[in-house]
């Protein structure tokens, strides 16, 4: 008998008709108001449909409503509405719909349809045919799926965020080893004695340097082919990196790492599409997908891709050496061109390379020019994170303060999670800034008698011309930072021309990355005619007034919004005005100990990704030690404030939640979670628009329990 969801429920047997059971997993990368959003939706959608669901939500908070081995074992299908991995290996057996979470907020009803045709996980069953399905073995991807440069921008972005912690543990380690424990030795560089502590500490953070690489091919191949594309994205990157493996002197180095880890992740699913025997399925991922998959990957690089590297690293060294004799300002700028370009790849090693060899012939100039370039990368780059903080997540900017203490002892890997994660912003701005670098230090005539480069060099005395040197370097430190700066602001401005209605385009930048985090998709717009322009300030009423009704009165979601807080008319006509003038409210309760550090944060979390919900709703929300304790403020706006929403719609109805960094935890995800569980309701809305006045908001938002 087939339900009225249309969908068959299991258990059958007994003369009665069942409702089916359904279970749901809802997640998003910031794990606030979307993961609630979107829960809450799907429950109301099953209730309308006659559908048992159980909805599991995957927060900041934790894990909340876990779902059970037994729920699992009765249920009859599983939506997962969330844009972070979730795993799915609990689910093996049972039909599985995966989509972003914008689609459970949204399309709640048709993800419910979808459940009864889609495809069994780690089962038979038909291969689903969204973009992103994983074939028989996987679950069918719908709706915010389906466009591929989202789908590889989360995956370029999930590999740096395993291989950050990498590059600050090694470089480091590798950093302090050097200035505590190293000397210059014009044979061998900085140089660390054998046998001693420092040199053990060295290996350490060589180790670090070592791994980072396939952390970044193996966990861009996890996110596109899940756990059976680790192993080959791995082996893949160590490959990469190995440049003796496939008779190079260098390896191919990050930008290798991410090739690597796109064909592992592909090729993966591509294997997951083959139809193979049932009895061999229960093994497909942790043997045959593993081992297929590494080993086709590894010789392909090896004998497709390996040649071609080697073939540019000779050709280089070779067109190098006929440029000795020319002018050395354009030699530096072409050597500095090359130290920027792929930091530790076949360009970079061909440059550093010709120049340390030249140091045994007497020529000690063309070290001078490499040294120069080779700090300015992560010199720059960690700059670029404090000039424009909001630029940057607090994830980067902490990447950004230790890629310049790296860039101080030429080590150039600091600036390579920047680069991956923005290539076509970060890689020209190094590349300018080390030609800057270059071209300065061949001017001035700097030497280098040491194969190694950065400050660290001139400081223990290896460098002949120290000024000079410095000034390269500080000109092309400023050259990248500004560049870098410069490109990223570009992008965010042609990405608002282009992209009124918040159109998603996942490549580049912290845009990229908002727009990732935001999936608020093209919801019903509410609210028209409901008469708000004539309605007057409650806030404005409240302060004439004192503002001191009893919180039992007057008060909502603990005490924490109260009338002083509200504002009937938002007088703010963009985003970082609506944003000051709700702090300005906020301030009134005493609460602020600092407004202009409350509106820089709050600013930066917009950075993040927007808390536009769409349907004319925005959260705007700031952990910070410029409040003294939890405050709430809601205000309307007449004609809307453009807040990014990626279902074009402006926000009508705004609340700002404000908690101190030692109270950031439960409870502000918890005022979050209410908001955002009732602002799902229409008819609520519409009432709290509607209210003529401070005293009915008050009246309507005191429902939210």
């Amino acid at each position: 008998m087939t339900s009225p969801a249309g969908i068959p429920p299991t258990g059958g047997g007994t003369g009665e008709q069942q409702r089916p059971r359904l279970l749901a997993v809802t997640a998003c990368p910031t794990g606030i108001a979307h993961t609630y959003m979107a829960a809450e939706k799907l429950s109301q959608a099953a209730e309308r449909l006659g559908v048992d669901m159980k909805v599991e939500t995957q927060g900041s908070i934790g894990s909340e409503n876990v779902l059970t081995d037994n729920d699992v074992s009765t249920a009859d299908g599983v939506i997962v509405a969330a844009d972070k991995d979730v795993d799915l290996s609990r689910f093996a057996g049972k039909r599985i719909v995966k989509v972003g979470v914008a689609e459970g907020i949204h399309h709640p009803e048709r993800l419910i349809e979808q459940v009864r045709t889609a495809p069994v996980h780690g089962g038979g069953a038909k291969a689903g045919t969204g973009a992103g399905a994983n074939g028989p073995a996987g679950p069918v991807s719908l709706g915010s799926g389906g466009k591929e440069r989202g789908i590889a921008y989360k995956a370029l972005m999930n590999g740096v965020s395993y291989m950050i912690p990498f590059v600050v543990v090694g470089g480091l380690l590798i950093a302090i080893s050097l200035s505590l424990g190293g000397h210059t030795d014009p044979s061998g560089g900085l140089v660390i004695p054998k046998g001693s502590f420092w040199m053990d500490v060295n290996n350490i953070g060589v180790i670090g340097f070592q791994l980072m690489v396939p952390i970044l091919s193996g966990y861009i191949a996890y996110a596109i082919g899940d756990r059976p594309a680790l192993v080959p994205g791995m082996i893949g990157g160590w490959i990469a990196n190995t440049g003796s493996l496939y008779d190079s002197e260098a390896g191919a180095g990050f930008i290798g790492a991410i090739v690597t880890g796109f064909l592992a992740g592909y090729l993966v699913l591509w294997i997951k599409k083959v139809e193979v025997p049932k009895f061999v399925r229960p093994i497909m991922p942790i043997i045959v997908i593993p081992i297929v998959a590494t080993t086709a990957l590894g010789l392909f690089f090896i004998y497709v891709i390996g040649k071609p590297i080697s073939w540019v690293f000779e050709h280089l060294t070779d067109w190098l050496g006929g440029m000795t004799g020319t002018s050395a300002v354009l030699l530096g700028a072409i050597l500095g061109l090359m130290i920027a370009f792929d930091m530790g790849g076949p360009v970079n090693k061909t440059a550093f390379l010709f120049g340390a060899g030249l140091i045994a012939t007497g020529n000690q100039e063309v070290m001078g020019m490499c040294a120069a370039a080779i700090p300015v990368m992560p010199l720059g780059q960690g700059v670029a994170t404090l000039i424009r903080r909001r630029l940057y997540t607090e994830q980067e900017r902490e990447t950004g303060l230790a890629s310049l203490f790296m860039g101080l002892f030429g080590i150039s890997e600091g600036a390579i999670p920047f680069a991956a994660a923005r290539p076509a912003q970060v890689i020209p701005a190094n590349m300018l800034g080390g030609a800057v670098a270059g071209a300065v230090a061949g001017l001035a005539g700097v030497e280098d008698a040491v194969p190694h480069g950065g400050p660290i060099v001139a400081v223990l005395g290896a460098v002949s011309g120290v000024p000079m040197f410095f000034v390269a370097v500080a000109l092309g430190t400023a050259v990248t930072a500004l560049t870098t700066v410069a490109l990223i602001d570009l992008g965010e401005r042609r990405r608002k021309e282009q992209s009124p209605a918040g159109a998603p385009d996942a490549a580049g930048g912290s845009a990229a990355r908002q727009r990732e985090f935001a999936l608020a998709g093209a919801g019903a717009g509410v609210g028209a005619g409901t008469g708000t322009a004539a309605a007057p300030s409650v806030a404005a009423d409240t302060a004439a007034s004192g503002g001191t009704e009893p919180a039992s009165d007057g008060d909502v979601l603990s005490g924490y919004l109260t009338a002083r807080t509200v504002k009937v008319r938002l007088d703010a006509g963009d985003k970082e005005a609506a944003i000051r003038e709700m702090a300005g409210l906020l301030a009134a309760t005493g609460k602020v100990a600092d407004v202009e550090a409350l509106v820089a944060t709050a600013l930066r979390r917009e950075e993040q990704g927007t808390t536009g919900l769409g349907e004319e709703i925005a959260i705007p929300h700031a952990k910070t030690d410029a409040v003294t304790g939890p405050v709430v403020a809601f205000a309307r706006s007449a004609e809307g404030v453009e807040w990014g929403s990626l279902d074009g719609t402006k926000a009508r109805l705004i609340f700002m939640i404000c908690v101190p960094e030692a109270a950031a935890g439960d409870e502000h995800l918890r005022i979050l979670a209410l908001l955002s569980r009732k602002l799902v309701d229409a008819e609520f809305r519409e009432r709290l628009l509607a209210a003529p006045d401070g005293t009915a908001v008050l009246d309507v938002l005191r429902e939210i329990r």
